[in-house]
């Protein structure tokens, strides 16, 4: 009985102090979406005189049948689900190499952190400039090496345009990744993998069954972290390519800014957001079931 009264004060005293913080964060996020909802049950555009007029669940039923919005959310999900695995993956083998000990480490690791810590619109119009199709560097690269005969329109080819906006946000936010599990690599013990190698194991055993489990739980913080983030990605795509050539860059966030700001259609842009909201909310809960059932694997195996 006396354990059972502790813990329960222990547990309505931990309750009292994340409260504040609880109450803060349904401010935040919770009063924009709730906002955002009430909004969404009306319609208020230019055809109404921007006077909102209450109907229901029209927007939503608008939001069925509309395409571009599909096709945004199709765009938008290739380039987090592209982006994110790179990220994590080229993350990973820099994480790697920075907790190795070696000359002039600790200036390494400070300029690793450098294009994460630039401005995304910085970023987006320095990429632009590198994927120009008549004074860009990659078109002179490949140019003086005979690779091509012309200049490629790297900006204003679909495919291309896609690929150089996920490469530009990879080589932003892969030092991120990079830095969040290199304070993963340092928590585990060399010892563990002094006493894995006693026993014969080799680099990728060891790698395997200590580095890789150990490393699930910040693994999974930069993923969803990240997941969430490049979801909602819009100034590096509006500095590069607008969301063009023909919408073929056009995410999410670029179309509810297209709706709201230059349509003025504020109850369909506020349906969109929540749609949006929750769509990404089950994705972020799938995911998260995925990997830790991954975590709970991998921890089983080692």
């Amino acid at each position: 009985m006396r354990l059972n009264t502790i813990r329960d004060r222990e547990q309505r005293t931990g309750w009292i102090l994340i409260l504040p913080a609880v109450l803060l964060l349904l401010f935040v996020y919770g009063y924009p979406i709730a906002r955002a909802f009430w909004l969404s049950l009306f319609t208020q555009n230019l055809g109404t005189k921007l006077q909102p007029i209450f109907s229901g669940l029209d927007n939503y039923i608008r939001m069925a049948g509309d395409g571009r919005f599909w096709q945004s959310f199709w765009i938008t999900s290739v380039f987090t689900v592209s982006a994110v695995l790179l990220e994590l993956l080229l993350g990973l083998g820099i994480a790697l190499v920075l907790n190795e000990k070696f000359r002039g480490r600790s200036l390494v690791r400070t300029a690793a952190i450098i294009p994460w810590a630039l401005p995304t619109a910085l970023i987006g119009l320095a990429w632009a400039w590198i994927f120009n199709d008549q004074f860009g560097i990659v078109n002179d690269i490949l140019l003086r090496l005979g690779l091509i005969e012309t200049g490629i329109n790297w900006l204003g080819e679909p495919t291309l345009a896609m690929v150089s906006v996920i490469i530009a946000d990879v080589w932003k936010t892969t030092p991120f990744i990079s830095i969040l599990l290199l304070a993963g690599l340092q928590s585990i013990s060399p010892d563990l993998y002094e006493a894995h190698a006693i026993d014969g194991a080799t680099p990728w055993q060891s790698f395997s069954k200590i580095t890789l489990p150990l490393l699930m739980p910040q693994i999974l913080i930069a993923l969803l972290f990240r997941f969430a983030q490049s979801f909602g990605v819009f100034d590096l795509i509006t500095v590069m390519t607008g969301g063009g050539p023909g919408g073929a860059t056009e995410v999410v966030s670029l179309y509810i800014y297209a709706t709201v700001m230059r349509y003025l259609d504020f109850g369909y842009g506020s349906a969109l957001v929540v749609v949006t909201f929750l769509l990404l909310i089950l994705a972020v809960a799938i995911a998260s079931f995925l990997l830790n059932k991954m975590r709970k694997r991998l921890s089983g195996v080692s």
